[in-house]
């Protein structure tokens, strides 16, 4: 049966920071995580047409692929806007810490990979942010390694971990991310606060050096 939706094709795709946590948030790779990586990982504003919507999906199947694209708009994961969000280019290494700094309460995160080794930080020191590295990777293994019991025992769809203070706020939470085959853990201090774009804008950088 043939589809009844059609693209508007002066809309360029913007992931919200919904869809970006969900991105990469996950090992398991299916259509929705697809197609979000390719929009995630587009190095130049390409607006939405058949041909880009067919390679951002990697599907040759354009029904099945704009029906996706309408799934992920009703789940607020992307939209569509008039003036294409561009990226700065500026050196990632100089960019990275302004971004962490603005995903917590307390201007405090870094980047650490699971061996336990930071590749940027915003408000620890640095003698605090290797301890914090190490026990992200530490953090990282024990997820892994109790994944069976979280998600098919206790039915919790979310790897994340935190230190929560006794009202069950928290204070350092571990988020793992997922960049193809690179695995990163987002770790911050205090309260997170990922709901806006430069969560977004952090996924897309950092696919552009290891996604």
């Amino acid at each position: 049966m043939e589809t009844n939706l059609s693209l508007q094709t002066q809309l360029y795709p913007k992931v919200t920071a919904a869809g970006a946590y969900y991105a990469i948030s996950g090992t398991q790779q299916n259509p929705s995580r697809t197609l979000l990586h390719g929009i995630l990982k587009a190095t130049d504003p390409e607006p939405v047409s058949e041909a880009s919507l067919l390679k951002w999906s990697g599907s040759d199947n354009y029904e099945s692929a704009i029906n996706l694209l309408y799934r992920l708009q009703r789940l607020e994961f992307l939209y569509g806007e008039e003036t294409p969000t561009v990226i700065a280019q500026d050196n990632l290494e100089n960019r990275l810490p302004e971004l962490l700094a603005q995903l917590s309460d307390t201007n405090k995160a870094l980047i650490a990979d699971d061996n336990g080794l930071y590749y940027a930080c915003a408000g620890f020191h640095h003698e605090s942010a290797e301890e914090i590295a190490a026990l992200a990777g530490e953090v990282a293994r024990l997820s892994e390694q109790h994944a069976l019991l979280i998600k098919n025992n206790l039915n919790i769809n979310q790897n994340s971990w935190a230190v929560c203070d006794p009202a069950g706020r928290s204070e350092l939470a571990f988020f793992p991310m997922y960049l193809g085959e690179n695995k990163l853990i987002l770790v911050i201090g205090g309260t997170p606060q990922l709901q806006n774009d430069n969560f977004v804008e952090l996924v897309q950088v950092l696919y552009r050096r290891y996604g």
